[in-house]
């Protein structure tokens, strides 16, 4: 059995995903653009990592 979300707006929003689906977008970007494997210095730069810890 299929179910569907019922339509009228009653769409759910989860914010912690949609920030996960944001930074992995992120990630993708910046691997696709890279010459090489991303280091894990590059990796936290993209994810802001230093930001959420007030490292600035």
């Amino acid at each position: 059995m299929t179910h569907v979300a019922p339509a009228g707006g009653t769409a759910v929003q989860d914010h912690v995903a949609l920030a996960e689906i944001e930074l992995c977008g992120e990630l993708i970007i910046a691997a696709s653009a890279a010459e090489e494997r991303l280091s894990l210095e590059s990796i936290d730069e993209v994810l802001r990592v230093a930001e959420e810890r007030g490292e600035d």
